[in-house]
């Protein structure tokens, strides 16, 4: 097995399962991978599987078990591209595959949601939108992705705020996802974020003035950045955030700093180290005024704990922090320790 691979299994092992890969999947097709340049195919033949079922249950008219099935395989073909960039080709392949299986399954989960067109510079920005059985004109979650997440992957933690009244909109920003093809990463992610919740306040069935944000991993960044200047968002989470990208570079692992250079539209590098650090909260930490949920993992071995911490200490508003002893990268191997605490505060906090 090559660094690589290793890299992928050792850093993220906890997060493929607690998003909806299915434990045995992940054991038997990590299991077969010895080079980086099997992994996408590997991941897409088992995605292919679940796909098959889905479109069956479709044809015989069983729509919540499609769903399900195609949701699985929305994940598996995610985790296939999601650092993929050494083959751009078969990237977008497998990418597209995951889009198209995810908004087969989109109105016929439980809830149902939509995919959304958000204009933005000149182009569109894609999201998922679901809102909470019954519920009328319901407070909303915007979901900001990190580096290699995209939105097909985020229906486990869509899930517990739905069943809180809340609606999720989860949306692939500039460099992410969909976002990935048209646009370059870019640190003032408020500019994102301004244009959907423009785009929300021509939703006549979401209350817009009831508006939080949440962002995993390098999202975190993101969320946290939105929060500082954007006087619209009433309430911020973030999970395992980075406090300044370009200083933490160096320990990163190979595969993250890569897919940063192409998601960044970077020439090399030195060139995408440069860049990372102008994704820094300093002197803008102070900036965030609304309630804010940070989230670390003292066992992260992509983003040190300490920046979870900083932010924390930085905050000029009121301030929950949780670092979890024994937690790594978005804690993922213990998400019971967070991810229904801050599902239920967030929605105290958008009720108040």
């Amino acid at each position: 097995m090559d660094a690589l691979v290793q890299a992928a299994i050792t850093h993220w092992a906890p997060r493929f399962v607690a998003n909806g890969v299915p434990f045995t999947d992940f054991q038997e097709v990590t299991a077969g991978i010895e080079t980086w340049d099997q992994w996408c195919g590997a991941w897409s033949a088992r995605a292919a599987i679940h796909e098959g079922i889905g479109r069956g249950e479709l044809d015989d008219g069983h729509n919540l078990s499609a769903a399900q099935h195609l949701s699985a395989a929305a994940v598996c073909y995610h985790f296939g591209k999601y650092l993929c960039v050494h083959d751009r080709e078969e990237m977008q392949v497998a990418h597209m595959k995951a889009v198209a299986c995810r908004n087969l399954a989109l109105p016929h989960l439980a809830p149902p949601g939509g995919r959304v067109e958000i204009p933005y510079e000149g182009g569109t920005l894609f999201g998922n939108l679901r809102k909470p059985s019954g519920a009328q004109c319901p407070p909303i979650v915007v979901m900001c992705m990190g580096l290699d997440s995209a939105k097909e992957e985020m229906d486990a933690y869509e899930v517990s705020f739905l069943e809180r009244g809340l609606a999720t909109l989860a949306f692939d920003g500039p460099g992410q996802g969909e976002g990935e093809y048209d646009f370059v990463i870019r640190h003032d992610y408020e500019k994102p974020v301004a244009a959907v919740l423009d785009w929300l306040s021509g939703c006549t069935d979401i209350d817009a003035k009831s508006v939080a944000i949440w962002g995993v991993s390098l999202g975190g960044y993101y969320a946290a950045r939105a929060a500082a200047f954007e006087p619209r968002i009433k309430a911020a989470v973030t999970l395992s955030g980075p406090f300044n990208w370009g200083a933490i570079w160096e320990s990163l692992p190979p595969i993250t700093r890569k897919a940063f250079e192409v998601r960044a539209g970077c020439a090399n590098e030195e060139e995408a180290h440069a860049r990372a650090k102008d994704l820094a909260l300093d002197g803008i930490a102070e900036k965030i005024t609304c309630p804010i949920f940070i989230v670390g993992g003292k066992r992260d071995r992509v983003i040190p704990w300490q920046d979870a911490a900083r932010l924390a200490a930085e905050a000029s508003g009121p301030v929950v922090p949780l670092m979890i002893e024994d937690g790594g990268h978005v804690a993922n191997n213990r998400g019971y320790l967070y991810r229904t605490q801050t599902a239920d505060w967030l929605a105290e906090q958008l009720r108040n």
